[in-house]
Protein backbone atom coordinates (compact mmCIF):
# COMPACT_ATOMS: atom_id res chain seq x y z
CA UNK A 1 0.00 0.00 0.00
CA UNK A 2 1.49 3.11 -0.97
CA UNK A 3 1.88 5.93 1.61
CA UNK A 4 0.32 9.03 1.03
CA UNK A 5 0.71 12.60 2.71
CA UNK A 6 -2.91 14.49 2.94
CA UNK A 7 -4.94 15.98 5.33
CA UNK A 8 -6.76 14.12 8.26
CA UNK A 9 -10.95 13.63 8.34
CA UNK A 10 -10.99 12.25 11.65
CA UNK A 11 -8.39 13.89 13.61
CA UNK A 12 -8.88 17.33 12.84
CA UNK A 13 -8.65 20.56 15.19
CA UNK A 14 -8.58 23.19 12.15
CA UNK A 15 -7.96 21.63 8.72
CA UNK A 16 -6.47 18.34 9.35
CA UNK A 17 -3.19 19.55 8.25
CA UNK A 18 -1.14 18.20 11.96
CA UNK A 19 -3.47 14.91 11.62
CA UNK A 20 -2.66 14.37 8.35
CA UNK A 21 1.41 15.11 8.68
CA UNK A 22 1.35 12.70 12.34
CA UNK A 23 -0.57 9.61 10.00
CA UNK A 24 1.78 10.14 7.96
CA UNK A 25 4.93 9.63 10.24
CA UNK A 26 3.28 7.88 12.90
CA UNK A 27 3.37 9.55 15.43
CA UNK A 28 0.68 11.16 18.04
CA UNK A 29 -0.78 14.46 16.65
CA UNK A 30 -0.33 16.60 19.47
CA UNK A 31 3.71 16.05 19.53
CA UNK A 32 2.90 17.76 15.83
CA UNK A 33 0.77 20.53 16.84
CA UNK A 34 2.97 21.75 19.83
CA UNK A 35 5.86 21.82 16.72
CA UNK A 36 3.79 23.57 15.04
CA UNK A 37 3.04 26.49 18.09
CA UNK A 38 6.70 26.84 18.58
CA UNK A 39 7.28 27.23 14.91
CA UNK A 40 4.35 30.06 14.94
CA UNK A 41 5.58 31.99 18.11
CA UNK A 42 9.27 32.28 16.29
CA UNK A 43 8.49 34.52 13.85
CA UNK A 44 5.42 33.25 12.68
CA UNK A 45 6.74 30.87 9.99
CA UNK A 46 4.71 28.07 11.71
CA UNK A 47 1.48 29.75 10.43
CA UNK A 48 2.69 30.69 7.07
CA UNK A 49 3.61 26.66 6.57
CA UNK A 50 0.03 25.47 7.70
CA UNK A 51 -1.47 27.89 5.36
CA UNK A 52 0.18 26.74 2.54
CA UNK A 53 -0.04 23.22 3.46
CA UNK A 54 -3.57 23.71 3.99
CA UNK A 55 -4.15 24.91 0.42
CA UNK A 56 -1.69 22.11 -0.90
CA UNK A 57 -2.46 18.99 0.86
CA UNK A 58 -5.21 17.15 -0.67
CA UNK A 59 -8.20 15.60 1.87
CA UNK A 60 -7.84 12.07 2.73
Amino acid sequence: MEKRLHRSLTDRKIAGVCGGIAEYFNIDPTVVRVLWAVLSCMGGSGLLAYIIACLIMPEA
